[in-house]
């Protein structure tokens, strides 16, 4: 079953007030756009995402949706959510089988959350994430006076990701078309006449929507139980080390380097990819690239170790961590690196979902020691930190 996650971010945030919209304001060290999108990318059951953003917003994408684990889309928002949903709907992936939409100002959805969302829409057609009524509910008639008294029972509160089967959101849509305004997309599936499940939220899966509820979301952010999480950050090392030899080419970090001599490996032996998958999967306590691609399987001979590294982070991702940083050092007395750095940092972060920031590459020489220094062979050694989602 193939799931594709919109993320519908095309709001101002008018409400909160503030020259950025709310979704671009940091929480935590993150952006609440970021912190919903970090959780859709870690979650089992998305395959891909399509962001709506603010028109002006656009030309500017952060680079936390550039490069990252999974195929990301950029669309523009529209003046209405119904409007950014339909404009990401038409990116959508024709694999999907099912629709996830989410409000970017809902920073702390769960997995599990997503996951009940996404198997009562493949079973139901559609389906919402809410909550039950604490509180006894009352509509009011004219002049303010209560009208009547709603049993609370009956009474849920809607929260968002919300699913729906492909063909039943585009129905869902076309009512938008026709001119039909509704707040969320499970009303619109209702006026097409699809039955809509109702599936167990989470009281905390806030919407961060007035001053008061980024308040409140700072203090959950802040609180000790997050604050337990957040600090839940691990480091991997990781090393790698081939022989120079004649006849193979030179690679690095994805980058094939002019050079009289390569590695020596059963891949393409690229040291710097090796340590690094070993640093990510070391971090995440996912074993060793030798568990995941063995040199004794034909399936890997010469294989581009970018691709390796690409499949280690899906790896660390599906363990409930995510990349925060990486360092790495190449330890070679020729060829100098320094014109190859950027493009060394460009092929690992988009390989490992970072930006290119967040991805540090030096070329130290072994003065002269040992193989490293005679220039029969290349050492790389590299730290990650990861943390978990």
């Amino acid at each position: 079953m193939h799931v594709s996650a919109i993320i519908a971010a095309g709001g101002r945030g008018v409400r909160l007030g503030g020259v950025l919209p709310k979704q671009f304001l940091a929480l935590g060290g993150r952006t609440i756009l970021q912190r919903s999108v970090d959780m859709f990318l870690a979650s089992d059951d998305i395959a891909e995402l399509v962001v709506a953003l603010p028109t002006d917003l656009v030309a500017n994408v952060p680079d936390y949706l550039r490069g990252r684990t999974k195929p990301i889309a950029i669309v523009e928002g529209g003046a209405r959510r119904q409007d950014s949903v339909a404009n990401a709907f038409r990116t959508v992936s024709g694999r999907a089988d099912i629709v996830v939409i989410h409000d970017a100002a809902r920073p702390f959805v769960t997995a599990d959350v997503i996951r009940r969302t996404v198997e009562a829409a493949a079973e139901y057609g559609a389906a919402i994430a809410a909550i039950p009524s604490t509180d006894t509910v009352k509509r009011s008639g004219a002049g303010g006076l209560i009208r009547e008294t709603i049993p609370r029972a009956e009474i849920f509160l809607a929260q968002t990701p919300q699913a729906f089967r492909t063909s039943v959101l585009r129905d869902a849509l076309a009512q938008a078309g026709e001119g039909l305004d509704a707040t969320d997309e499970a009303a619109l599936a209702e006026q097409a006449g699809h039955p809509v499940r109702l599936v167990e939220g989470d009281p905390r899966n806030l919407k961060i929507t007035t001053a008061d509820d980024l308040m409140m979301a700072e203090r959950m952010v802040d609180s000790p139980e997050v604050r337990a999480e957040q600090t839940r950050l691990r480091i991997g090392n990781g090393y790698d080390l081939h022989r120079l030899v004649a006849g193979r080419p030179l690679v690095l970090g994805g980058v094939t380097i002019p050079f009289a001599k390569g590695l020596d490996g059963h891949s393409d032996a690229d040291a710097v990819c090796h340590a690094v998958t070993d640093a990510i999967l070391g971090a995440a306590g996912a074993g060793d690239i030798g568990r995941h691609f063995p040199d004794t399987d034909p399936a890997w001979k010469d294989a581009n170790s970018i691709v390796l590294l690409t499949r280690a982070a899906e790896i660390v991702a599906m363990a409930g961590f995510v990349v925060v940083n990486v360092d790495v050092v190449v330890v070679a007395e020729r060829p100098k690196l320094v014109p190859y750095i950027e493009a060394m940092k460009t092929n690992l972060s988009k390989a490992i979902g970072v930006a290119a920031g967040d991805v540090s590459v030096k070329g130290k020489t072994n003065e002269g020691v040992d193989s490293m220094g005679a220039g029969a062979s290349i050492a790389v050694h590299a730290v990650a930190l990861v943390a978990r989602v």
